[in-house]
């Protein structure tokens, strides 16, 4: 084979093996940008929602917390209702706090002292997610054994 001949043969193995061509690669890059801004928009909306959701579950175990305290403390019916706040290392950092406030919801037909009535305990809780207050509400109901003073006509049974 000659010399001129191989190179013909090499310039048209080069024309018929072509490359990708710079408008190609400007679109091929282009599309990987849109993906990956899509799932990186998609990663923060998910990492901002597990936030949100942590810090929930970590109040209403705080909440759950206190109101297992409020029903073994029968000092609450006394006053009526009580507030605090939670510890913000035990919140999460969280500025967050609560209030209660216990009533009789109902008593026996004639009520008399040494006899059982229901009462019932609310409990709000409070966080704040950024500027934003949120709350969620809490009850249970206890038995609670009636004194002197709390058999008096007109009670709610």
């Amino acid at each position: 084979m000659t010399r001129h001949k191989h190179a013909a043969i090499l310039g048209r193995a080069r024309r018929g093996a072509r490359g990708f061509t710079l408008l190609e690669m400007i679109v091929a890059t282009l599309i990987m940008a849109i993906a990956v801004v899509g799932l990186l928009g998609a990663i923060s909306g998910a990492a901002r929602n597990a936030s949100r959701v942590r810090d929930y579950d970590r109040i209403v175990q705080l909440a759950r917390l206190r109101m297992n305290d409020l029903l073994l403390d029968p000092a609450i019916m006394a006053v009526g209702s009580l507030s605090g706040r939670f510890n913000p290392a035990a919140a999460g950092g969280l500025e967050a706090g609560w209030q209660a406030q216990a009533a009789t919801f109902e008593t026996p037909p004639n009520p008399g002292p040494n006899m059982a009535a229901l009462e019932r305990i609310v409990l709000q809780v409070w966080w704040m997610s950024g500027e934003q207050r949120r709350t969620f509400t809490m009850e249970a109901f206890r038995e609670r054994i009636l004194g002197p003073g709390d058999a008096a006509p007109g009670a709610p049974r």
